[in-house]
């Protein structure tokens, strides 16, 4: 058994970035994760959010930059076995900005669950962006039509539940609500 854990792959940023263009996978702990295409729901919902965002930055002339996926995101400047592609990213911090992307944890992280990943979301990445220090964190699952929303309170996130009947509040800002009924789905 030890054997077989000794020969154990583990990938770091640059095989990442060798990966074919076309291809959409992410690094978590030196393991790659390959991610299918996004069905027409989750665009919906990327590009409602996605734009509900960035019109309230650009209303408020607030610093802060939306980046949809695909975008990459190396959490840890020091680690180069994570580097992933959350659904939506908002980074406040231009100096977190490269030419691949960010390095270092964005303020606010948006996940909308496939069926195939929805562990991936739930478990692996909520920890990964606690320990990265990310502000907030929601996942959206447009099967169950829920929103968890996941704020970073010191050194742990506070978790509350939604469904796609309420308006939420956006914790890094004082006055952002989303409207999920907007959504009509």
């Amino acid at each position: 058994m030890s054997e077989a854990l000794a020969h154990a792959n583990i990938y770091t940023e640059e095989d990442y970035y060798s990966l074919p263009e076309n291809v959409r996978a992410e690094l978590i702990d030196g393991q790659i994760y390959y991610m299918s295409a996004p069905s027409r729901i989750h665009q919906e919902i990327l590009m409602f959010l996605s734009k509900t965002i960035a019109n309230y930055i650009d209303q408020k002339k607030g610093p802060c930059k939306v980046y949809p996926a695909p975008f990459a995101v190396k959490l840890f400047s020091e680690d180069d076995k994570n580097v992933v592609e959350p659904d939506i990213s908002v980074i406040c911090d231009p100096n977190k900005l490269t030419d691949r992307g960010c390095t270092g944890a964005p303020d606010w992280i948006v996940e909308i669950v496939s069926p195939s990943n929805s562990s991936h979301d739930y478990v692996r990445k909520l920890n990964l962006y606690m320990d990265a220090g990310v502000r907030e964190y929601w996942i959206v699952d447009p099967i169950k039509k829920t929103v968890f929303v996941y704020h970073l309170e010191e050194t742990k996130f506070e978790a509350a539940a939604y469904t796609f009947q309420d308006k939420i509040k956006v914790n890094i800002y004082d006055d952002l609500w989303i409207d999920f009924t907007e959504l009509g789905l």
